[in-house]
């Protein structure tokens, strides 16, 4: 099984290109690496869900008859949500996949 990152899924995590994901500042232990991991999780979470908001807007001007909003600039927000929200779909499902493979392990 393969399990690297596509470039296309790198970027529908980090929002399509809309937010850029941070190292953790030092090389501390478990704390900060945990830290670094939610932090960009979370920023992740923010760009999808604004990405989501702007296709939503975008959406309701075309059906309100706006002519400075285009059909084919509101599909392509729409889209970019999607992939967006899959993307952070697969790896929410990877890491509760990860925490049960390690809450299952004898010890």
């Amino acid at each position: 099984m393969d399990m690297r990152i596509s470039p296309m899924t790198s970027q529908a995590l980090t929002g399509i290109g809309q937010t850029q994901l941070k190292r953790p500042g030092g090389v501390g232990g478990a704390g900060g690496v945990e830290g670094g991991f939610a932090a960009n999780f979370k920023d992740a979470l923010k760009s999808v869900s604004a990405s989501q908001e702007e296709a939503s807007r975008l959406q309701t001007q075309v059906q309100l008859g706006n002519p400075k909003v285009s059909l084919e600039e509101t599909m392509l927000a729409m889209q970019k949500s999607q992939v967006g929200f899959q993307a952070t779909l697969h790896v929410r499902n990877r890491m509760v996949q990860a925490y049960t493979d390690i809450m299952n392990m004898g010890v």
